[in-house]
């Protein structure tokens, strides 16, 4: 396929975009990235894959969650093949704990709705969560035991979707930051740089908590994304002690296979400002102990900080731009930019390629986010 493609944002997103583009013949794909490819919220997340434990209702983000989710399976053993990388999909479940009253009123309201929804979830005592996770706090009361909310290295999946980019002449210009998109005659022709400019066929902003910054011409894109900061930290103990996700209303902790914990996370409207501070800390160290008090034998490894695309509800963005129509945008993940890449990318390259749509490119597109907009 000739069409000529570029990509703005080598994120998560952005890369899994170009995977599928070149999977359904289309060759001519660059990707301009402003920092370093996959370095930004993609690299800063924990990698959970959590369409039950992180969602409150049954809705069409809920079934976009989950039919992503689905997806990982199949694409965890294409790209190992692919690329020789292998992102540690892990399918041991998830748990969420309650450890008072109100945390166990939430908990089995959350129960009744998803057994009435259909979804894959067990009702867990005390007696049976300490026995599938020996190091989980003894005042735990009771817990819910999600088996299809699974999880990966995020940092795995990323160097295999750079490597897929690099062995399929995908070309990826880091460094590159776009200022604006160039139309002519209604329709975005390339995008410019302070000293360069890129001409395309098509192209997909995937640009995340930046999003907001482009402009096309001089005009200000019709979507409104910001960054919402979460700091993380981890430990890594001689031994592993979880199998599982395990999440509390207050946060949650993640086990990596060569031992870590990631403890996270917060959630912080501080701008583009991505420093661990103090406070983050404290709190980050206060919910991870409460989850297991073995916790507190170890000292913090690492820490660190990300930037999620937050839009006004919390919702994706995704499809083309109102009155363009070979321009597109993926981008306000929020904290399922993970999770939802697969979908995501599936969606957008339907549209790109096959001019395909989806009702997911309606529910959660530029014209209902200006709609919501003009609202607010």
């Amino acid at each position: 396929m000739n069409l000529n493609i570029l990509i703005i944002g080598g994120g998560v997103i952005g890369l899994r975009i170009a995977r599928e583009l070149h999977g359904k013949g289309v060759h001519r794909i660059t990707i301009l990235e402003r920092g370093a490819v996959g370095r930004e919220a993609s690299y800063a997340a924990a990698g959970m894959l959590a369409p039950n434990a992180e969602n409150d209702r049954h809705d069409d983000f809920y079934d976009l969650c989950a039919a992503s989710c689905s997806m990982y399976q199949e694409f965890a053993a294409e790209i190992l093949a692919e690329t020789g990388v292998d992102i540690e999909l892990e399918r041991s479940g998830t748990l969420q704990l309650a450890f008072n009253e109100e945390d166990s009123k939430e908990l089995n309201a959350r129960y009744l709705w998803q057994r009435e929804a259909g979804v894959a979830v067990e009702h867990l005592s005390a007696e049976e969560t300490l026995k599938a996770e020996a190091f989980v706090s003894i005042d735990v009361r009771e817990s819910l035991f999600y088996p299809d909310d699974w999880r990966v290295e995020n940092r795995k999946l990323l160097t295999a979707l750079r490597r897929y980019a690099e062995l399929n002449g995908i070309k990826i210009r880091e460094q590159t930051e776009v200022r604006s998109l160039i139309s002519e005659n209604k329709r975005v022709v390339g995008a410019r740089t302070d000293d360069e400019t890129f001409f395309a066929g098509a192209t997909v902003l995937a640009t995340g908590a930046w999003t907001s910054f482009i402009k096309i011409d001089e005009t200000p894109l019709p979507v409104e994304v910001k960054p919402i900061r979460g700091q993380m930290i981890s430990f890594h103990p001689p031994q592993n002690m979880f199998q599982k996700v395990i999440y509390s209303p207050r946060g949650y902790i993640v086990p990596r296979s060569d031992g870590r914990i990631l403890a996270g996370a917060t959630v912080e409207d501080a701008g583009f400002d991505q420093t661990p501070t103090d406070a983050g800390t404290e709190q980050l160290l206060t919910s991870a102990f409460e989850i297991s008090p073995a916790l507190a034998n170890f000292d913090i490894a690492d820490k660190w900080a990300g930037l999620r695309p937050f839009a006004a509800d919390g919702l994706p963005v995704l499809g083309e731009f109102p009155g363009y129509d070979n321009v597109h945008v993926a981008t306000a993940h929020y904290r399922n930019g993970i999770l939802l890449a697969p979908m995501t990318a599936r969606l957008i390259c339907q549209k790109v390629v096959d001019g395909v749509g989806s009702k997911y490119l309606d529910i959660f597109g530029v014209k209902r986010r200006k709609a919501l907009d003009a609202k607010g």
